[in-house]
């Protein structure tokens, strides 16, 4: 067998990897250690809020609502691992509205989800010429644009049989609702973690309801996700939700765990301690004091 000659300038070697430093082969080590950590504690959240709201049993099929975003996309992700080893049986398909917005890049979805093996439809459905020609010049086009979204999905839910539907929610998006209605509605009404629809054909659940955002973020930027941005309604100046958001960031930066303990309240809320007479009958107070007070002497009267 001939030798090769190593000094022949026409000879290309093969190309070898470096052999990785020890600080290199630990920075690694720890990354992966930070993702695991990661991943199980949005797993976890994720079991325990749909454990809690009994979102999902046995036979469901569930209709995964996917934009393109952080969201929806970790959604999916956690769904999917959580469903390999859930003590029931259910079923996922990812169901994507192509609101027909200039630029959009339809390859996108399709690629990624033929890719991951995952069942999925996209809807078409050009909702986008309908909120331009309604929404009034300077005028935020998000009230609108979700309301029609929300119809279409409702409706292609029935036809693709899927008694649940998935949003990608999280806990900040709740919270940001909470103080949009406070400031701008004159109620107190966040999003709830499951709610059934007006006409009563939906069940709507939020599987992310638990997560923070900034680990949404982090998990999606290790997953590398195919990021779609939406050009229709996020690069709005105007947005009342934004201004929100960043009020919401500013106190979690200066006063950390006033997310938390504010997330706990939307979970822990006592009627008699509020002014709604539809929960709570303040008109009947006289009398359960009258009962309590009778209640009390019968007690002491005992011989």
């Amino acid at each position: 067998m001939q030798s090769l000659d190593y000094f022949d300038p026409h000879f290309d070697t093969p190309d070898v990897a470096p052999a990785a430093s020890p600080d290199a082969v630990q920075a690694d080590a720890k990354q992966k250690r930070e993702f695991n950590k990661l991943q199980k504690r949005l797993r976890r959240e994720v079991g325990n809020a749909i454990i809690d709201y009994q979102m999902i049993n046995e036979g469901d099929r569930v209709m995964v609502c996917l934009s393109g975003g952080k969201d929806s996309y970790t959604m999916l992700e956690i769904l999917r691992n959580l469903q390999r080893n859930a003590p029931v049986n259910f079923s996922l398909i990812a169901v994507n509205l192509d609101q027909k917005q200039p630029g959009f890049p339809e390859h996108v979805l399709p690629a990624y989800l033929d890719k991951q093996g995952v069942e999925y439809h996209i809807v078409e459905r050009d909702t986008y010429s309908v909120v331009k020609e309604k929404t009034p010049e300077g005028k935020t086009t998000c009230a609108l644009c979700s309301r029609l979204r929300r119809g279409s999905l409702y409706g292609f839910a029935e036809e693709i049989g899927a008694n649940k539907i998935a949003l990608g929610h999280h806990r900040e998006d709740i919270l940001e609702t909470l103080f949009l209605n406070m400031f701008f509605g004159g109620n107190l009404k966040a999003m709830p973690p499951k709610l059934l629809s007006d006409d009563g054909k939906n069940i709507v659940i939020r599987p992310l309801a638990y997560c923070k955002e900034a680990d949404i973020a982090e998990f999606s930027r290790l997953m590398a996700f195919p990021i779609i941005p939406c050009n229709l309604c996020g690069s709005q100046p105007n947005m009342q939700r934004q201004v929100v958001k960043e009020m919401l960031a500013e106190w979690d930066e200066k006063f950390p765990g006033r997310l938390e303990s504010m997330f706990k309240a939307v979970t822990n809320i006592a009627p008699s301690q509020l002014a709604d007479r539809s929960l709570f009958d303040f008109e009947g107070l006289e009398a359960k004091q009258a009962e309590l007070l009778a209640g009390r002497i019968q007690a002491f009267n005992v011989s």
